[in-house]
């Protein structure tokens, strides 16, 4: 399996319906072994809770910075940081808009949901 031509879609403070600590570690774990399996998606795309995981506050915000400094596009929902008054917070990737995320899934050949 390739990851080259796909978009991840991040709509969840973390991962999973768990705990929250779980959800976190999680997200921590799957950004790492992404980054470190060295098969890069074409770019993660955040919207709705999951705009909370690209703020100075994240757990996986180290894993995240990893994964944009390899050059993966980390591109956030302008509406939904504004919705939860974060756009001060954000800590790594590009602010976009809707517009900028539908782009990013028609340019994918496949788009997963985590």
């Amino acid at each position: 399996m390739s990851f080259a031509n796909t978009a991840i879609l991040v709509t969840g403070d973390g991962l999973g319906q768990g705990d929250a600590a779980l959800r976190h570690k999680l997200a921590a774990s799957y950004f790492r072994t992404l980054f470190e399996g060295g098969d890069l998606p074409r770019a993660i795309l955040f919207y709705a809770d999951g705009v909370k995981l690209v703020t100075g506050t994240s757990p996986c915000l180290e894993e995240l910075k990893a994964l944009a400094t390899a050059g993966v596009p980390l591109i956030i929902c302008r509406t939904c940081l504004d919705f939860y008054g974060l756009i001060d917070e954000v800590a790594v990737g590009e602010i976009g808009n809707m517009m900028r995320i539908v782009e990013a899934q028609g340019e994918a050949d496949k788009v997963i949901t985590i």
